[in-house]
């Protein structure tokens, strides 16, 4: 019997451009520069597409010795970005997607969401509190340092 299908959502405004937010979100070298502590290593393990960081790239971001890697599934520069874990996880099937969408403030309004199924019966809880309670932290770093001209 296949596990549930769970996911999450966060939303944040920023008076970053979504250019901005993109760039640091996107950029899988970048993550290490402002998602401290959570995140203190990252680099591109492959960069897809042109070496352009597009679809097919994947990024490996972590800490210490052990680091994820999420590859690129759709890549629109400066709207959208989507991805999944190209690494073993507790859970299958995740699949993530970041909308930078400009308001009328002139910033941005983030939606960070993402799916996934639970490994074992009964995690799916648990993990979905865990990763969303994760995607909240980040993207509340990515938010001050768009804004902070990072």
């Amino acid at each position: 019997m296949p596990g549930r299908r769970y996911s999450f959502e966060v939303n944040r405004v920023s008076r970053a451009t979504p250019a901005a937010l993109f760039r640091l979100e996107s950029d899988g070298s970048l993550w290490s520069t402002w998602a401290r502590p959570l995140i203190a290593r990252s680099r591109w393990a492959d960069r897809g597409e042109g070496d352009a960081g597009g679809v097919g790239a994947i990024r490996e971001i972590g800490l210490g010795p052990v680091l994820v890697r999420e590859r690129t599934l759709e890549y629109e520069p400066d709207r959208r970005h989507v991805y999944t874990m190209a690494s073993p996880a507790p859970f299958k099937d995740y699949r993530a997607e970041v909308l930078f969408t400009p308001n009328a403030a002139g910033g941005t309004d983030l939606r960070w969401s993402g799916s996934f199924t639970e490994g074992a019966p009964g995690t799916g809880p648990i993990t979905k509190a865990a990763l969303g309670g994760f995607i909240r932290m980040l993207s509340g770093q990515l938010v001050k340092a768009a804004e902070n001209g990072r």
